[in-house]
């Protein structure tokens, strides 16, 4: 792991294809070291989701290089890797997943799913609004806080239309992006057990995303 962190370090002060191209025996040390660490994710995935197992690191990790045709930021590169398993599809997938973020001193590890349709959206209000104890009892949960504390993202600033706007909990529907994140250290990173170190994470993770991914899957099958 220092060695990809130390990479893409130096990555954001080069963002540049001369740069890269000079070092391009680096990035493909770090890439297979971002594949084995993928490998090793899958594999504690699908000790508690089978349907993991057919990924392969190719299903989970994204290219290096930027798509700048509409950005005012024209620097080719990324400056941070991403790991999203997201079974039993992949990382196109709607679904919720599980997301390993490397970037220098901006760690985290994330679960849940977003930019989906507003239909979708609408639905995972709905089961959270009609089963908000069962909600509660995941996001509240001392051992959900201590991995994941961050819940919900890219909120509203008002109630959603079609909810009560003095509803206790509001701040749960708000969200337009239905994730929950926390930050990792680069030390914490740097462990040799790192995917045995992120497994109780996982098991948070995997209650949140089961909830979520029932009401994507049913909203899924209601348009049918």
């Amino acid at each position: 792991m220092e060695e990809i962190i130390k990479f893409l370090r130096d990555l954001r002060e080069h963002n540049n294809r001369e740069w890269f191209n000079a070092h391009k025996d680096v990035y493909k040390s770090v890439n297979s070291k971002v594949d084995a660490l993928a490998s090793a994710l899958i594999g504690k995935v699908s000790e508690f989701d089978p349907d993991a197992m057919h990924l392969t690191p190719a299903d989970c990790t994204y290219r290096i290089y930027r798509d700048t045709r509409f950005s005012a930021d024209k620097s080719p590169y990324k400056t941070h890797i991403g790991i999203f398993i997201n079974p039993p599809f992949g990382k196109k997938s709607m679904r919720c997943g599980y997301y390993l973020h490397i970037e220098p001193a901006n760690c985290f590890f994330a679960a849940g799913t977003v930019c989906l349709p507003t239909t979708v959206v609408r639905a995972i209000r709905q089961s959270i609004y009609d089963e908000i104890d069962e909600y509660r009892s995941i996001v509240e949960s001392p051992e959900f806080l201590a991995v994941l504390p961050e819940v919900g993202m890219n909120p509203l600033k008002t109630a959603p239309k079609g909810f009560p706007k003095d509803w206790p909990y509001i701040q749960y529907l708000r969200p337009r992006d239905f994730c929950c994140s926390g930050p990792l250290s680069e030390k914490f990173m740097c462990r040799h057990d790192l995917p045995e170190a992120l497994y109780p994470a996982l098991l948070q993770a995997r209650r949140y995303n089961d909830f979520i991914n029932y009401a994507i899957d049913e909203s899924s099958a209601s348009s049918y």
